[in-house]
């Protein structure tokens, strides 16, 4: 078994200090999962946990949703030796599908995504692969920033369990210390 604590801190990934995360809240810690995916050995290695738990469930399409997704879902699918397909911004902020992406009925899907802080994005995802008839097998995440505070409703499985705080911009005592405040 790896340890994934030390092979993220090896990417350069865990960042201290002050940070609004993409959810609107506010972090002592941020994981920037970009220093992960620019390591082709650290994305095949996480993707690949992901990628060993759900194997036999009957996969046949990976999804990610825009941005970080599109690799991690596009690396575990390689893995798992079936189609990819990704979930772009629309118009609104919202999440599609677009570039002629669809399912079958009941198709098996796995979603997969990099760090959970809400599971906003992964939500969207959820809901759009449900609507189009597919039958979501689970959710792959590298990071779970909340110990398995979030339920999808599916299967969950994440490569590392951080307990990371995150606090609503209006109660961070980040800020009430002053400290300068990164946006991510």
């Amino acid at each position: 078994m790896q340890d994934i604590d030390a092979l993220l801190r090896s990417t350069g990934a865990v960042l201290e200090g002050h940070f609004r995360l993409a959810s609107g809240r506010h972090s002592g810690i941020y994981i920037e999962k970009f220093r992960i995916m620019e390591n082709p050995d650290a994305t095949t290695a996480l993707c690949g946990m992901i990628a060993d738990h759900y194997r036999g469930q009957g996969v046949t399409t990976v999804v990610g949703p825009a941005m970080g997704g599109v690799i991690l879902a596009f690396e575990t699918a390689r893995l798992l030796g079936v189609q990819n397909v990704f979930a772009e911004k629309d118009a609104d902020g919202g999440l599609m599908f677009d570039r002629g992406f669809g399912f079958t009925p009941g198709q098996p899907v796995l979603v997969v995504d990099d760090v959970l802080t809400t599971g906003g994005s992964v939500k969207q995802v959820l809901s759009l692969v449900q609507a189009a008839g597919a039958k979501v097998v689970g959710v792959g995440m590298l990071i779970d920033r909340t110990s398995g505070g979030v339920d999808f409703g599916v299967p969950f499985y994440a490569c590392h369990n951080m307990n990371i705080e995150s606090y609503a911009p209006d109660d961070c005592p980040l800020c009430r210390q002053g400290l300068p405040l990164v946006v991510t």
